[in-house]
Formats: structure tokens, sequence, C-alpha cells
């Protein structure tokens, strides 16, 4: 193989993997289809509708602790594996 010959074959690699990451890319993303949304989507303003009312009143906490909690056994759901 001359030298001037096998170049082409040495560029080939890098030239390749970046096009069939490109092609790859453009394909998953979708950039070539996507569109704007703000620019090609008009939305109509409207007056808002509705009401507001009051349901509830939480002030602070009722109960300090979870039911189930491990503050005060927290080893008891970790038990060693023995070898036999």
């Amino acid at each position: 193989m001359s030298d001037d010959g096998g170049l082409w074959l040495l560029a080939a690699g890098p030239v390749g993997a970046t096009a069939l990451y490109w092609a790859l890319y453009r394909f998953y993303r979708n950039t070539d289809k996507s569109h704007g949304f703000e620019r090609e989507t008009k939305v109509e303003a409207q007056p808002i509708t509705g009401s507001d009312s009051k349901v509830d009143r939480i002030e602070g906490t009722q109960r300090t602790r979870i039911e189930g909690d491990n503050v005060a056994a927290y080893r008891a759901r970790v038990q060693r594996i023995r070898d036999t």
C-alpha cells in the first residue's frame, strides 16, 4: 500500500462516524420536523372564570409522629445475613 493511497482509508473512519452520528441525531431528535410553538400557535386570551372559595384551614400539625415510624428502634428493620 502506498502512502497516498491509504490516506483516504484513514480519513474514512472519522468522517463515517461523524456522518452516522449526525444521521442518528437528526432521526431521533426530529430537528427538521419540529415547529416553534410560540411562533406557529395562536392562543386567544379570554377572561378568567371561576371562583375562589375557602375549603379548610390547617394551622400546624395535629400529630407530631408518623404512625409506624422506627425512630426508637431504627435497627429493627436491619437484619444480618448469616452464612451457614
